[in-house]
């Protein structure tokens, strides 16, 4: 797994800047003021740091941008960094900026003289999602990251804070590292391996095999893997962490390769369908969270593992299949896999475990990028107090999420001739229906959210608190779910 680069929290030591190794960060406020720390820098460095302050240039930095002195004179600094950035900052101002210094640490380490500054937490935060880099199946290894020191006036507390977003980091890293991986190397058993390894984090961890789904009637989940030779999984992951109560449900897909079947996808960006199964990754991330920071909660974690490929055996358009709950489906498009998996494991998940809501997550539809960009997830609900819980915990994160409509009017598309319903409901529409269609496995007494995380989950270009790849879009946003709704005490 891909580790975090290291946070460590001192107190603040006006001394020990001139020795500081590697990159030193210096935070000026919206009038470039820059405090103890800064006067103390601007001595050492001769008036260089109040000659770049007070520069035309430097009014007009933007907050979270940096402006940078090489070789500083007076330091033994290679780099001096100066971070505009708010006395009032907000978190995700504070998490931005951060994500802005992880392109000025090196391998001789970071200090970042925070003082009194009350977002440094953040800072280091939003820097350690930004430092991540997925290597692991390079032969040539960059070089590895220095550690980061953050100076502040209560290092304690600073530290004690911290323990949250470290557990965070390490899992929405844990998520980018599975969708980043390739399908030779996740491969279902493979993914179900990492996830009974989180059994020693406290997590009750249990693999349903092929067997096992097919005595439970599982048969649109199966339908989706029969004809590869990596056999279909569910995994389910508990966490008690709170008293007596129904826990909350998070289920994933996780379709680790898909070609579109018999429906076979075209050749070109085939090769990103190894990010198919994002929802179980982002399952998966947010359950080692909860492990790590031992959540006051009760959430379990659900997770549809299948590969959607080609061979004489495979699912045909037009075949009809009887899912777990007992509705006949018939097969349209054999691409649309996705929800054929999650709408047995929602009603395996409803039936086991009487949630107290259940949340799916699924790249789902490209409709949904068609929609909403690469910018939010769509969000369909049956309830809106739950909705409104689940898109305040996304904001509250910075993770862009949009509510979309449901209704009766696009459920009669995926009416069947032939079979209690179709798995597509045609072109117009086809998230909406996508979420019609899952909307049918949710008993009537279950708050139920459905996230399509198509857009979001692999981004093409860097973002400010990711580089060019897996984003781990969810885990914070689920984490935060859990932390505001669920948790006791």
């Amino acid at each position: 797994m891909t580790d975090p680069v290291s946070v460590s929290f001192a107190a603040t030591d006006l001394d020990a800047i001139a020795t500081a190794k590697g990159t030193v960060v210096v935070l000026a406020d919206e009038e470039g003021r820059t405090g103890p720390v800064g006067r103390r820098v601007n001595k050492l460095t001769r008036g260089a740091l109040n000659r770049l302050t007070e520069s035309e240039g430097f009014a007009k930095v933007k907050t979270g941008q940096t402006r940078t002195i090489a070789m500083p004179v007076g330091m033994e600094a290679e780099t001096l960094v100066v971070l505009r950035l708010p006395k009032k900052a907000t978190q995700d101002e504070a998490r931005r900026a951060g994500g802005a210094l992880a392109a000025t640490l090196g391998t001789g380490g970071l200090t970042l003289c925070a003082d009194k500054a009350r977002r440094a937490g953040d800072i280091a935060f939003g820097l350690m999602l930004r430092a991540y880099a997925f290597d692991a199946r390079k032969t040539e290894k960059a070089d590895a990251k220095g550690a980061v020191t953050v100076m502040v006036a209560d290092p304690d507390a600073a530290e004690a804070a911290f323990a949250a977003p470290r557990a965070l980091a390490e899992s929405v890293f844990f998520t980018r590292d599975l969708v980043n991986e390739p399908a030779n190397v996740l491969t279902t058993t493979e993914f179900a391996d990492r996830l009974l390894a989180m059994k020693d984090l406290g997590l009750k961890v249990e693999v349903l095999e092929e067997a096992d789904m097919e005595k439970l009637g599982m048969n649109a989940l199966l339908a989706v893997g029969m004809a590869s030779v990596m056999p279909s999984k569910v995994v389910v992951m508990q966490w008690n962490g709170g008293g007596d109560e129904a826990p909350l449900a998070l289920i994933g897909k996780g379709v680790v390769f898909d070609t579109g079947g018999i429906s076979l996808k075209p050749a070109g960006g085939m090769e990103e369908m190894t990010m198919d199964m994002g929802g179980a990754g982002v399952v998966a991330g947010t359950m080692r969270a909860l492990a790590l920071r031992k959540a006051k909660a009760n959430v379990v974690g659900l997770v549809g593992l299948v590969e959607n490929t080609v061979a004489g055996n495979a699912q045909r358009p037009g075949d009809v299949v009887t899912t777990m709950k007992g509705d006949t489906v018939e097969v349209i498009n054999t691409d649309a896999e996705g929800r054929m998996v999650l709408c047995d494991v929602m009603w395996y998940a409803q039936d086991r475990f009487k949630p107290a809501g259940m949340i799916d997550l699924a790249t789902l539809t490209g409709a949904m990028i068609i929609a909403l960009g690469h910018e939010h997830a769509g969000i369909f609900s049956n309830d809106d107090a739950f909705c409104g819980a689940l898109l305040k915990a996304a904001g509250t994160e910075g993770e862009g999420a949009w509510r979309m409509p449901l209704g009766d009017k696009y459920a009669e598309q995926l009416k069947s001739r032939i079979a209690d319903c179709k798995n597509v409901g045609g072109r117009p529409a086809g998230s909406i229906t996508a979420a019609e269609f899952l909307k049918r496995f949710v008993k009537d007494d279950t708050p139920w959210c459905h996230i399509d995380i198509a857009g979001v989950a692999l981004k093409s270009g860097d973002s400010p608190l990711s580089p060019k790849g897996a984003t781990g879009w969810g885990v914070l946003t689920l984490d935060r779910l859990v932390a505001d709704g669920y948790e006791k005490g």
